[in-house]
């Protein structure tokens, strides 16, 4: 079976596991007055979720191939040539999303975002600092701004350190 099948399967599976908390696991705690509203908390999650196993069984079932050409195209994965792909910066990003999420509460979320987007589009490739720092600036600060203030949700702009 070829790698997109596997990673279909993957993520069939997890939108089973997915589906299963929004059908079954998340309605049973609402309070009564919500339980008469037409959306529940959990529409969304059961939506997602069927969406999600639909796709999934599409390519798991190959229906989305046109053709039947045995030779994979260029756009495809090769599973037998991964070493060609950028894994180190897929994986790199991915760690860096991780201490993103853990540096938002001692470095605040102005610091850890700047941080965030600016070591992002360096593992990237970008290297116009210039360009690079105060676009990543004007951009966490327009969104700290819009959450903050328009929408009214409280989001810690600086360090632990710094507030207290």
């Amino acid at each position: 079976m070829a790698l997109d099948r596997w990673i279909a399967l993957v993520f069939v599976a997890l939108c089973v596991l997915y589906g299963y908390a929004a059908f079954f696991t998340m309605d049973h705690l609402l309070p009564p007055f919500m339980q008469r509203n037409p959306v529940w908390p959990s529409t969304f999650p059961k939506i997602l979720s069927i969406c999600g196993v639909i796709v999934g069984l599409v390519v798991l079932l190959g229906i989305e191939k046109q053709s039947t050409e045995k030779e994979p195209s260029a756009t495809d994965i090769n599973y037998r040539n991964l070493g060609q792909y950028h894994i180190g910066q897929a994986l790199a990003l991915l760690g860096l999303m991780v201490a993103y999420a853990l540096c938002l509460r001692p470095l605040g979320f102005i610091a850890s975002t700047i941080l965030f987007l600016s070591l992002g589009a360096t593992v990237l490739g970008e290297r116009k600092f210039h360009y690079l720092i105060p676009i990543a600036a004007l951009a966490t600060f327009f969104v700290w701004y819009l959450v903050q203030e328009v929408l009214g949700i409280f989001l810690r702009p600086w360090p632990t350190f710094l507030v207290n």
